[in-house]
């Protein structure tokens, strides 16, 4: 089968692209992603929203999370609950502590409340004009975006540098669709 050839090489390719952006932009991405979220997302009290800690050049959602939280909003940070399943979301602000996660990831403590967001903030490496999303490869998102969607109403916004956007990326059965990316320049939406 071609396509996880293909995304193999995608991923090689829009890693670099990611890692341009990242150095042309610098700390000024995160704040504008922060702002045009805001602009275009309305979470109510109540409602909880979750990101990640950013690493390998990632789009930065901790401007994001930080105003979030300044408006009164829970925020919550993933937790890889088993190597092959989905991922949890526990309650975070910014400066709560974090412990050492597999895959070099930081983690809420484990002694943080568990959450279900209603909006969750998916990194990626590339995305398209149809939702597509291509990630590292795991499947942690797709398995979690599958599992959450069964039981909530649950939006997923990738956030990513406008370099990120792809043409056309090839998917799979399993690979969950984003709902919209908020990008250093627009808000795209797609479902």
């Amino acid at each position: 089968m071609a396509v996880p050839n293909d995304k193999r090489a995608l991923r090689t390719a829009f890693m670099e692209k990611r890692k341009a952006a990242a150095a042309l932009l610098g700390e000024t991405a995160g704040p504008a992603m922060a702002k045009l979220f805001l602009a275009h997302f309305s979470p109510e009290p109540g409602e909880a929203v979750a990101g990640y800690m950013p690493m390998r050049n990632e789009a930065d959602p901790l401007p994001l999370l930080a105003a979030l939280r300044e408006k009164g909003i829970a925020t919550a940070l993933p937790r890889i609950e088993a190597r092959e399943g989905a991922l949890g979301f526990y309650a975070w602000a910014p400066g709560d502590p974090l412990i050492e996660g597999p895959f070099g990831t930081k983690e809420p403590s484990i002694k943080a409340a568990h959450v279900v967001p209603r909006i969750l903030i998916v990194p990626l490496l590339a995305f398209d004009s149809d939702g597509g999303r291509l990630g590292y490869g795991g499947g942690f998102y797709d398995r979690t975006l599958a599992e959450l969607r069964l039981r909530h109403r649950v939006m997923a916004v990738g956030l990513a540098f406008s370099a990120q956007q792809a043409e056309n990326l090839p998917s799979e059965p399993h690979d969950a669709v984003l709902d919209a990316v908020v990008t250093e320049k627009a808000v795209l939406f797609f479902r």
